[in-house]
């Protein structure tokens, strides 16, 4: 009975405080599963930089929480060496982002 109301107690703490972290540039909630490592970072920023991808326009601001068109933005799988995630990632407005592909919400900020 109480994990039950600990998890109902964590969701709605968890729901509750997501939107302060929607002009967060970096993670939702910080280190997370399926997020790219702190460490990882530079050298993934490397890697999305010598492939050269399109930068997908939208008029809205890049940060964390924002849904990205359902049409018009093309998601590429994470390589495994970077951790393993259900994530995907895209270039939009110049900056490197993590999204979950189900929903389109962006993850994480790579700047």
């Amino acid at each position: 009975m109480r994990k039950h109301i600990f998890a109902a107690a964590l969701i709605v703490a968890t729901s509750v405080s997501l939107p302060a972290y929607a002009q967060y540039t970096g993670t939702v909630g910080g280190p997370a599963v399926g997020i790219i490592a702190d460490e990882e970072v530079p050298t993934f920023r490397r890697y999305v930089v010598e492939e050269r991808l399109p930068s997908f326009a939208i008029p809205d601001r890049v940060v964390v929480g924002a849904t990205l068109p359902d049409a018009g933005v093309v998601y590429y799988d994470v390589p495994e060496r970077y951790g393993a995630t259900t994530y995907r990632y895209t270039v939009v407005n110049d900056h490197t982002v993590l999204v979950d592909p189900r929903s389109r919400r962006i993850m994480q900020v790579i700047d």
